[in-house]
């Protein structure tokens, strides 16, 4: 009988993950000694006063094991793509508007070819995000960074400090059964789940293909699929809440779908289906492949692990629901209802004919 195949498998405990999370308590203690009002709590992030009008969101990511594969591959100049938008994605979601950016790389070795390279990457993503990178820091730090090409070891993280009027921040609050979801597509695979697809897909780590490979139906060499930059919401995001109240926003990321669930303690009594989904070709042979390596990678854990072909979330009323799409079809985004919240406590997903409980 195959062997089911998990992240955990891979070598991501979600359950440990959880578990540490609760260590963040500790933080609160630090929320007196912030200047000029209180810091607020929402369901991704905690914002803190500016003054009387404004709020400010601060927030910072990397990209995980994706630099593994620009290493592999040996490109770089997309991986600070998705660095920017891990971050700016994950500041609007309160309303925030990106004010600045900060890089922090750490290198096995400042090779001034790579550091162009990367740079380049972020450079992009700020363009994209309209947000100035106003600091910075590269450190050579080679006993702790060991990349899998010589030399070419680094880790990437950005952070992103947004703005939102008091007026307009998106709280999750008030989501009632009836509120539509609105999804915005992925690229793909962005920057999450990466190191289960890796596992399953490339050869360096013990899965079916070698790097150059194009698998059928793919279209494309199987790596250059994988290094697909993140796609950052920022502009048609903000271009919506312009004209739109916008109960919450959630960037499908780690934890994917049950993300969903943090709304919960902000709206009570409210749960989510989701029954719109067009996956790219990645996330079917990522299936496929666990199959032809003898592994089972079932239905749920692929929407607790990767986006399956949308990347962010938004809630509106069903009164709303025309205007958002126009509005975010009028901004340039590819939108459609992708779900309801219902006012039943779980996480539902309806896909290829099956029912799935998330949560």
């Amino acid at each position: 009988m195959p062997k089911t195949y998990t992240y955990t498998d891979a070598g991501v405990n979600r359950e440990q993950r959880h578990e540490s999370k609760k260590a963040l308590d500790m933080l609160h203690a630090t929320y007196k000694f912030s200047r000029f009002g209180p810091v607020m709590h929402l369901p991704y992030s905690n914002i803190f006063q500016l003054n009387e009008d404004y709020w400010l969101d601060l927030t910072i990511e990397g990209v995980g094991t994706k630099v593994l594969l620009a290493q592999l591959a040996d490109r770089y100049d997309s991986i600070g793509v998705d660095a920017v938008a891990m971050a700016v994605n994950d500041v609007i979601r309160s309303g925030a508007a990106p004010l600045a950016i900060s890089d922090n790389i750490h290198a096995q070795a400042s090779n001034p070819k790579l550091v162009r390279q990367w740079l380049a990457g972020i450079t992009d993503g700020a363009t994209q995000s309209e947000s100035p990178v106003v600091s910075g820091e590269i450190g050579d730090v080679a006993e702790i960074i060991n990349g899998i090409k010589d030399g070419a070891g680094f880790d990437m993280i950005v952070a992103a400090i947004g703005q939102v009027q008091k007026e307009k921040i998106i709280t999750g609050c008030g989501i009632k059964a009836g509120d539509v979801i609105i999804g915005l597509p992925s690229s793909g695979l962005h920057s999450n789940g990466i190191t289960l697809a890796r596992k399953i897909l490339l050869k360096q780590w013990g899965g079916k293909y070698r790097l150059g490979e194009v698998p059928e139906g793919l279209g494309r060499e199987i790596v250059a699929e994988m290094l697909e930059p993140t796609k950052i919401y920022v502009k048609p995001f903000l271009q919506l809440t312009e004209k739109i109240k916008v109960k919450a926003a959630v960037h499908i990321t780690g934890d994917a779908y049950t993300k969903f669930n943090n709304l919960t303690a902000y709206s009570q009594g409210i749960g989510f289906q989701f029954d719109n989904f067009k996956p790219q070709p990645i996330f079917g042979l990522i299936q496929q492949t666990a199959k032809d390596l003898g592994y089972v990678i079932s239905d749920e854990e692929m929407f607790t692990t990767f986006n399956m072909g949308w990347g962010f979330g938004i809630i509106v009323t069903k009164e709303d629901q025309d205007d958002t799409l126009d509005a975010l079809e009028n901004a340039g985004a590819e939108p459609e209802q992708i779900g309801k919240v219902v006012d039943e406590p779980k996480i539902v997903v309806h896909y290829e004919g099956k029912k799935l409980t998330l949560a």
